[in-house]
């Protein structure tokens, strides 16, 4: 007599207990192997290394939100949102944080009336062009200019590309413009109120979506063993997209990813430049972060669009300079 086959409707349920059963069996080795401290460790950091700057991030936010005319923006970018990408995208280096602070200044942004790709342009070459970040990509690379250049090139061309993929193929129903605080712009108009209302907001919202991704990332700093990464360092072409899924999983502060990139001695250059152009724009923390602030449909259709674009360009511009 043949097997009874398993029922549709307990599928799912099949589906779910595996995974409940894994799971279980992944966090009893961890406990285990005494990866739980280290788990909480990778967090606690993950976290401290962001705070600062997100706080960096939703001050600039409020600040822009409170006291800075619409018309400002008005008057420096172009009217064109094709020609704004480029101008924001260069306006980028300015703001020295890392991605925690460009989520809610690109948002503010928006609030403003500046054109979604431009603002969005903004938001992947802030954390990656500013002064702070080639200074240290300078240090972690002595000796190596064209390291520094290539970053530099990389990042901005892949910020300005989605900017203009945005404004070719984007769709308005995809993006969920972040919303004022309550009360903002209610009766008379006090731009310190506005400001605080604004910096308790963002700042309540980034915080939390912070914590989510650096759980994320410190799972998987327990959970894969380094001699994984290791089986791959030897092939140039599978080194730089293991490189470029780690800096999204490792979800390093952009102003010491390049430390890190440095110590990875094993891969390509041109590997672990796609891990500096990468992580900054697309990690945990930041794909939680933009979940939080325009919607996770807007977070995946950009995210898994940003990584593509980041790696062909730190492919091509690697392969030219490096």
């Amino acid at each position: 007599m043949a097997p009874a086959e398993t029922p549709p409707r307990w599928r799912p349920a099949l589906l779910i207990g595996g995974a409940a059963v894994a799971t279980a069996a992944a966090l009893a080795w961890v406990w285990d192997a005494g990866g739980v401290q280290t788990w909480r460790t990778v967090m606690v950091a993950i976290v401290v290394q962001g705070v600062p700057f997100l706080v960096l991030g939703t001050v600039v936010s409020a600040a822009i939100g409170a006291f800075v005319p619409e018309r400002v923006f008005t008057r420096v970018l172009p009217r064109n949102p094709a020609l704004a990408v480029p101008v924001a995208g260069v306006a980028g280096a300015v703001l020295p944080g890392c991605e925690c602070a460009s989520v809610p200044v690109a948002g503010s942004l928006m609030r403003r009336g500046v054109a979604p790709a431009a603002a969005l342009a903004f938001l992947l070459s802030a954390p990656a062009i500013n002064p702070v970040v080639l200074v240290a990509t300078a240090i972690a690379f002595p000796g190596k200019p064209e390291m520094v250049l290539a970053r530099l090139v990389a990042s901005l061309a892949t910020a300005v590309v989605m900017g203009w993929l945005w404004v070719a193929f984007g769709r308005p129903e995809w993006l969920r413009l972040p919303k004022a605080p309550a009360d903002h712009g209610e009766g008379a108009r006090n731009p310190l109120e506005e400001f605080r209302r604004g910096l308790q907001h963002d700042f309540l919202q980034a915080g939390g979506f912070l914590v989510v991704g650096a759980a994320a990332a410190a799972t998987f700093n327990v959970l894969v063993p380094p001699s994984v990464l290791r089986t791959f360092s030897d092939s140039p072409w599978l080194g730089v997209p293991v490189l470029a899924c780690l800096a999204v999983i490792l979800a390093v502060c952009s102003e010491a990813d390049a430390f890190v990139a440095a110590s990875l001695t094993g891969f390509s250059p041109v590997a672990r430049l796609a891990f500096m152009v990468v992580g900054p724009m697309v990690d945990l923390k930041l794909i939680a972060l933009q979940s939080g602030a325009f919607g996770r449909a807007f977070a995946l259709r950009f995210s898994g669009a940003t990584f593509v674009v980041a790696v062909l360009a730190s492919v091509v511009i690697g392969g030219v300079l490096l």
